[in-house]
């Protein structure tokens, strides 16, 4: 289920959609010099990444959905721990958590919306680990 072939793994550990083996952006989500910079192709199976100009505009939509599922998942922890937070403290942490993990929403989200567009080829993804081998 969480394997490669699963569009979750290709979503999460960032890699490419089609062979799950290549990179999916130029660098890690937390490098700033090169934040969430999507490759032209996957270096191991040549997917072009982008089907069209400003594709990943479509990923700022994706990247609101992931946003509120961060800040709610922050708030069921903090009512989890029980932690007598009032409004304010929540609305900081809140803030603070979606700071924190903003590089990583954003990369992920780029990932989504790629995962939309491209699906898992077995054969690309056998041929690539036979020629590794």
């Amino acid at each position: 289920m969480f394997g490669k072939g699963s569009k979750l793994y290709s979503i999460l550990f960032l890699k490419c959609p089609r062979c799950h083996e290549g990179k999916f952006l130029k660098a890690h989500p937390y490098n700033l010099a090169n934040f969430n910079k999507v490759r032209e192709k996957c270096p191991k199976c040549g997917l072009k990444y982008s089907i069209e100009p400003s594709f990943y505009y479509g990923s700022m939509y994706v990247s609101y959905g992931v946003g509120i599922a961060v800040a709610v998942a922050v708030f069921v922890l903090i009512k989890l721990f029980g932690l007598d937070l009032g409004p304010i403290e929540i609305f900081i942490s809140i803030v603070v958590a979606l700071v924190l993990a903003m590089p990583y929403i954003g990369a992920v989200s780029k990932s989504i919306w790629a995962n939309f567009f491209f699906s898992y080829d077995k054969s690309i993804a056998k041929n690539i680990t036979q020629k590794v081998k």
